[in-house]
């Protein structure tokens, strides 16, 4: 990271984390891809456990361990049923060392060492294009709140375009923390070596080598450092985070692009606070990349802010913002950081994305889950307008059985979402939203279907069906519309090893908003996976 006051401020956050340090064990983060995501949310649909929080993700180890002592409490009281009690065993195989802990609390902790706890192999064969999001977007002005009434946002002149930027990555297959599959062979391969220092502290590295269209390249994919646990944790380096309850995208962050590097100040187990019920929160602050724009050089500070709360235990409430601010050549005034919060101006230097998210369980209907998140791009007088909005349903016991279980979700972005006058690379990170795939100025309907033979081993279908184009077309584009298929089978090879295979296909009418350029994609991948 750079010498710009990064530093300075993890020394600070340092010193707040050190008196927690010994409160509670340190664990490395559970990637975001992992099964026991999968795991985790079929337990709750069992109703193993209702203190589980799900708009902040990645979990550590740590939480997950204590999930599971919570599930095994709820099937000793006779909750769950025979595939429950697996999906609990097999989620403890993954947690060994933090669930000894819990259960030995007097045991002195040691220190450990893993040159290498993973490897991944990915092979991927595409046959497509990855959609290209640059484009001219009218946009009227005028905005009002809900879709309803105006004023709150002046109105803008009839002829007013701004610029959407960006790509989509790789077609069918998002969310991939940045990594780009290009036509014909790839080849994915990542290691992660990982550390404990005692009870506070927890390392981890994943180097990531990529050799796609006859190029080949390494990066460090993830690499932190972390200090604390509990209700304090400071992490230092690179990971993925995703903000919200979606699980196709989320508006304000998600693992689409990649990762950041950075500071996050968190609290990995919930907090207890009160008759308000329980708390989990997220601080987070790096940087996007350098740009040149018609401004002169453009490198804006990146924060984001999430404080999610369960004022009882089927619903959980969640607060989200994410802004750029400041940087080489924009005003970086106190006063212009707090014009950004009660409202833009042509001469504000942030750009503010942020809103409100729920999620209700509800036990009378087999624990099914309805989540939905209201997000504006700016703020006037304190409230987010410039509207986007992610709703979805998800049914984990689509049988009683609970080896069915069914997700739809809907995702809509505003036309100017991810863009801004004065940062025009817009709310990207090497050229990919950071956060919903689809970028702005999009619809998009997500729907899957997915059975389970065993803990292990489960397969599912997607149908996805996307349109670009409806919202903010000017003269010259037509509508873009794409409708994907997608099937997935995961299985066990041996005890410490795991088979992913994908394959889908999907027509884009339009391709780009150029009216009468069809075309289809299609992706097959195969990924093994190792635990050491």
């Amino acid at each position: 990271m750079k010498k710009n006051g990064i530093i300075p401020a993890a020394l600070l956050l340092l010193s707040l984390a050190a008196p927690q340090a010994h409160a509670s064990l340190a664990s490395n983060n559970i990637p975001l891809d992992s099964p026991l995501y999968g795991y985790l949310d079929k337990m709750a649909g069992f109703g193993l456990f209702t203190s589980d929080f799900k708009g902040l993700r990645p979990i550590t180890r740590s939480e997950a361990a204590r999930l599971v002592k919570e599930a095994e409490a709820s099937l000793a009281k006779g909750k769950g049923s025979e595939f429950a009690v697996e999906l609990t065993a097999e989620t403890r195989r993954h947690l060994g060392r933090e669930l000894f802990y819990i259960e030995n609390p007097d045991q002195a902790v040691t220190s450990s060492i893993k040159p290498l706890a993973e490897a991944k192999v990915r092979y991927a064969y595409l046959d497509g294009e990855a959609r290209n999001y640059a484009r001219d977007v009218h946009d009227p002005g005028g905005d009002g709140v809900f879709g309803i009434g105006s004023g709150l946002r002046p109105d803008n002149p009839p002829d007013l375009v701004v610029r959407q930027q960006g790509t989509e990555g790789t077609p069918l297959f998002e969310n991939n923390e940045g990594s780009r599959y290009l036509d014909g062979n790839s080849l994915d391969i990542r290691f992660t070596s990982e550390a404990t220092v005692g009870r506070s502290v927890a390392l981890l590295l994943e180097p990531q080598f990529i050799t796609t269209h006859g190029m080949i390249g390494g990066r460090l994919n993830k690499g932190y450092a972390k200090l604390g646990g509990g209700g304090l944790e400071l992490e230092i380096g690179r990971d993925a985070n995703w903000l919200g309850f979606g699980q196709r995208g989320a508006i304000t962050l998600s693992s689409n692009a990649k990762n950041f590097y950075g500071l996050k100040l968190s609290s990995p187990e919930p907090l207890d606070v009160g008759f308000l019920g329980t708390l989990k929160y997220a601080l987070i602050v790096s940087r996007f990349d350098r740009v040149t724009t018609a401004y002169g050089d453009r490198q804006p500070y990146f924060y984001a802010i999430k404080a999610s709360l369960k004022p009882v235990s089927d619903v959980e409430v969640g607060l989200t913002l994410g802004r750029q601010q400041g940087g080489p050549g924009v005003k970086n005034s106190f006063g212009s950081f707090i014009k950004g919060l009660v409202g833009g101006t042509h001469e504000d230097d942030s750009n503010s994305l942020g809103g409100l998210e729920v999620r209700w369980r509800i036990p009378a209907l087999r624990n099914s889950e309805v989540y939905g998140e209201f997000s504006g791009e700016d703020a006037a007088k304190f409230w987010p307008i410039v509207e986007s909005y992610l709703a979805g349903i998800y049914v984990p016991n689509l049988t009683a059985d609970g080896r069915n279980d069914l997700r739809f979700e809907y995702f809509l972005g505003n036309r100017i979402l991810y863009t801004h006058s004065q940062f025009t690379e817009g709310y990207l990170y090497k050229g990919m939203p950071i956060g919903n795939s689809q970028g702005g100025g999009t619809q998009d309907f997500f729907l899957r279907y997915s059975h389970w033979f065993d803990a292990r081993t489960n397969a599912g279908l997607d149908y996805i069906h996307t349109t670009r184009g409806n919202l903010g077309r000017v003269a010259g584009q037509a509508l873009e519309r794409k409708n994907s298929v997608r099937l997935f089978w995961n299985l066990p090879l041996t005890d410490k090893a795991d088979l992913k295979m994908l394959a889908g296909t999907e027509r884009v009418d339009n391709f780009n908003l150029e009216p009468g350029n069809n075309r289809n994609n299609s992706l097959a991948t195969v990924e093994l996976g190792y635990r050491f």
